[in-house]
């Protein structure tokens, strides 16, 4: 239990940096009193937090298993007033996602079990609701990598191994949509539904709606995958991580030229847009790893605290679900995404 409340002086939380994490995430706390008594004990709910750093104005602490966004910091008998963060919630453990999570338009997210090189899984594609939880949706894809919705709710799966990208019903009915798509890893479409993919050796495709096949784009070969987002004004984003900790987030335009828009971000992988444009990306900042926030003015920040991201999408309810390299996450952060259509 949560030490008993009395007179000042109590310790005084004025900032939490950032506001969101997950299991295994880092939380930078700042204020004073913090170890006016004793030494600072931080409590997430009723979970106490192993503190990595802690003085008297400023608490690095560890998000531990059970917690909640509920955080206080105790010193001796005094407990500050509570501050609220949003912890994220598992909603299913035990898979193997390598880019972001798609949701369709009620709710449920999908994810991979995409294995190792060659190896074939007994479900390739889960489907998560809040309901159920995890359960198969698709098999007998090799190595199923990223996963698209087109604005019909016909979902495409691309496999790294076969370099194909399958379209599927709503009721899991397979078929082959492309193929010869080299190492096919990200997807993503525009608003004309023209279909992108990117094969991580240095192309990006684009596939029109009667399958025409052509060459958007090339950039530096990726160890990894490509992981794709539309933006505002029909930029195509993309990310790619290499050897470097210095690597960058590409944006290319409706005709195909290259730039970069950001550059400073270690591994960075899956990504997505807000409604307000800024892009979220589950990378490392500043030797601090989650989900960063570039802002249209390309400004950074870490927004989601947390190990072992690889990608992230918006709910239709705002929440945001972001997928670790096990774990599917849910975050209730409040925030739109952004829709192509």
């Amino acid at each position: 239990m949560p030490p008993r409340k009395v007179s000042d002086p109590a310790p005084q939380i004025s900032q939490v940096s950032p506001e969101a994490a997950i299991p295994g995430g880092e939380l930078r706390i700042r204020g004073k009193g913090f170890a006016h008594a004793s030494r600072p004990r931080v409590l997430l709910g009723e979970s106490f937090a192993p503190i990595v750093v802690g003085s008297d104005s400023l608490v690095i602490a560890r998000v531990p298993e059970n917690a909640t966004g509920e955080l206080m910091i105790a010193s001796g008998q005094t407990v500050s007033s509570p501050w609220f963060c949003d912890i994220g919630i598992p909603l299913a453990e035990g898979l193997h996602p390598v880019t972001s999570p798609a949701v369709d338009s009620f709710g449920q997210i999908f994810t991979t079990f995409s294995g190792s090189r060659g190896q074939r899984t007994p479900v390739s594609v889960y489907r998560i609701d809040t309901k159920d939880g995890a359960q198969p949706f698709l098999t007998d894809i090799m190595n199923a990598t990223a996963l698209a919705f087109d604005s019909d709710g016909i979902l495409y799966v691309s496999s790294r191994h076969e370099g194909i990208v399958y379209e599927v019903s709503p009721r899991g009915e397979m078929a082959v949509y492309v193929e010869g798509m080299g190492v096919a890893t990200g997807l993503a479409f525009d608003e004309d539904e023209n279909l992108y993919v990117g094969d991580r050796s240095g192309t990006i495709f684009k596939i029109s709606r009667d399958r025409q096949i052509y060459v958007f784009a090339t950039i530096e070969p990726s160890i990894a995958a490509y992981h794709l987002a539309f933006g505002p004004e029909g930029y195509l984003y993309v990310t790619g991580p290499t050897t470097s900790s210095y690597d960058c987030v590409h944006r290319i335009s409706r005709d195909g030229e290259v730039e970069v828009f950001y550059r400073g971000l270690g591994r960075p992988q899956g990504l997505a847009f807000d409604i307000e444009g800024n892009l979220y990306v589950a990378a490392s900042h500043g030797g601090r790893r989650g989900i960063v926030r570039l802002t249209p003015d390309r400004e950074p920040s870490l927004f989601v605290s947390g190990p072992g991201m690889v990608g992230l999408a918006f709910t239709p309810s705002g929440a945001m679900a972001i997928s670790t390299t096990n774990t599917i996450y849910r975050l209730d952060v409040g925030i739109p995404g952004r829709a192509i259509s």
